[in-house]
């Protein structure tokens, strides 16, 4: 039986893939027939095993107004009670799903993608993300035509000032900052001026404007090239701090007072080092790309360092399995569940770094003053077809796994000596595979990156453009 979607956007933690746009030359895996199908599919599956309130959010995509229509036709048809919370950033969804207790939430995003690109994050009660092979499930029901039926009801609700409420009765600032923040023409823009303002600070909004052509720089605060104009205004304001969002503000990105960008591992280092002072002996947990001084600092001040497979369903997963109150990944998706409900939350991290900054005299670079040098990449993409990235980084793992000493809880990380690392994984999200470095010199980083390039060579497949000499590291 031929299948009605594309299997190959059920990836580990969500649906995503091409959109379908007008005059776009890329043949399209989310179109209205096939959002109309997976709304069934995911109805279906909330009514069989979580219930039929749901909660449903949108990002500000061009694709998203409607492709959201033929995923709301599809669940209602399953009989759902679908509660529309407009266009919103997805932790917002997940604030709405545990605070009126729904039995599941839905956000059509493709988070920090390319513009050409949609998806759908589903979540069941408490914000847990559907995910892995719960997420094929779904799929399943999709390919043997096998739904629910029923009369759902639509209606709207807006839980953006109970959510401004919580975060910042859970953040009060000590002193008022002055920061820059970066929407990125992303789903955070119609929120980040009056939650900053409510939170205490003198705000300058950059790119507040929802566009789904994202015309000022891709939504995504991971790479420090999308962070030069938060950089700049934050220099020429005198701003305390900068702050940018992803497309669906659930990834947050930092500059400091200079406007140098910090990785999202160091931002967790100084949440957990602000955690542990309250719960000493804690765990932390982090995927499997962060920086070897991550994991030292969490020793350092007593807490327990836990890694995990990289992604925002196995982050907050691992943290319920190990009750860890905190989490974070090197994308930027900050978990708290000290005294929140668990999920990723780029706003509620942004005024966590804020409260944190407040209850000093001294500016945001004096906390990494005293850290131990090296050197390290930026996530490196290299292109790899969906189809054979899985395949090519299990070679690379049975191969590095005979040399050196490796973690292979998420493609491998290759210890080639003490704060020496390089790891390789599958992207969940797009046709890449994700790569990363550390070391203690340029020379030793220019080594173990060549160790791998020269590895990689031997699959065609992956597109190499980049080298050891291309990088200058942090």
């Amino acid at each position: 039986m031929p299948q009605p979607v594309n299997a190959l956007i059920f990836r580990a933690y969500d649906i995503r893939g091409i959109a379908h746009l007008p005059k776009s030359e890329k043949t399209p895996d989310l179109t209205p027939g096939s959002m109309y199908l997976i709304g069934k599919g995911a109805g279906t599956h909330f009514i069989r095993n979580y219930g039929k309130k749901i909660a449903l959010a949108w990002d500000c995509r061009l694709s998203s107004p409607e492709l959201t229509e033929a995923f709301l036709k599809g669940i209602l048809e399953t009989g759902c009670q679908v509660t529309k919370i407009g266009m919103a950033p997805t932790p917002l969804m997940y604030f709405s799903v545990c605070h009126e207790k729904f039995d599941g939430g839905v956000c059509i995003t493709a988070s920090h993608n390319p513009k050409e690109y949609s998806g759908v994050k589903l979540v069941a009660k408490g914000a847990h993300s559907i995910c892995g092979d719960e997420l094929q499930e779904v799929l399943k029901l999709i390919q043997n035509e096998d739904y629910e039926s029923g009369e759902g009801e639509v209606s709207e609700k807006s839980f953006t000032q109970d959510y401004f409420d919580v975060l910042t009765e859970k953040n009060p600032l000590k002193r008022k900052l002055k920061v820059v923040v970066d929407a990125g023409n992303g789903a955070t823009g119609p929120y980040i001026r009056p939650f900053f303002e409510k939170l205490g600070c003198e705000v300058i909004a950059l790119f507040e404007k929802p566009d789904g052509n994202f015309p000022n720089h891709e939504a995504n605060p991971e790479k420090e090239a999308n962070m030069q104009d938060l950089a700049k205004a934050v220099r020429e304001e005198k701003a305390d701090l900068g702050i940018g969002f992803d497309g669906d503000g659930d990834r947050v990105g930092v500059v400091d007072e200079t406007g140098k960008h910090y990785d999202a591992d160091l931002l967790l280092m100084l949440l957990a080092r602000d955690m542990l002072q309250r719960k000493p002996g804690e765990k932390v947990v982090f995927d499997v790309k962060v920086s070897s001084v991550l994991i030292d600092d969490i020793k350092k001040h007593g807490g327990v360092p836990v890694m995990c497979k990289t992604g925002h369903s196995f982050i907050e997963t691992k943290m319920k399995e190990e009750k860890a109150p905190l989490g974070g990944e090197i994308s930027g998706h900050m978990f708290f569940a000290e005294d929140y409900y668990g999920f990723d939350d780029a706003m509620f991290g942004a005024a966590r770094l804020l409260k944190i900054l407040s209850e000093k005299e001294h500016t945001f670079s004096e906390f990494f003053k005293d850290l131990p040098k090296t050197y390290t990449t930026p996530e490196i993409k290299a292109p790899c077809p969906d189809t054979e990235k899985f395949r090519v980084v299990s070679e690379l793992k049975k191969h590095f796994t005979k040399l050196y000493d490796c973690i292979t809880i998420d493609g491998v990380r290759i210890n080639f000596k003490e704060s020496s690392w390089g790891a390789v994984r599958a992207s969940n999200t797009t046709p890449n595979l994700t790569i990363r470095f550390e070391a203690q010199s340029q020379e030793e980083l220019k080594r173990i990156m060549q160790i791998m390039h020269q590895r990689l060579q031997n699959h065609p497949e992956v597109e190499l453009s980049w080298d050891s000499e291309n990088f200058v590291a942090h």
